[in-house]
């Protein structure tokens, strides 16, 4: 199924759903690094939390698709 323009259909909501998820899972992540390190990231703290979120990203499309054997 493919997203349809200028509509809230189920592809695109899933899409959404996945980016809320990268972005509060980067907010959880520098949050329990903080808490477990018992490091301040201080005002950088946004700039982590963000860093994060590229990197789980990342780490999701790394991840995506077919391997090299075509499975």
């Amino acid at each position: 199924m493919n997203q349809i323009k200028n509509s809230w259909d189920y592809k695109t909501l899933q899409k959404v759903g996945k980016g809320a998820l990268i972005a509060g899972g980067s907010a959880v992540a520098i949050y329990l690094l903080q808490w477990i390190m018992t490091v301040d990231l201080g005002v950088y703290t946004p700039m982590a939390v963000a860093i994060a979120g590229i990197v789980i990203n990342a780490i999701k499309e790394y991840m995506k698709g077919i391997d090299k054997y075509g499975n």
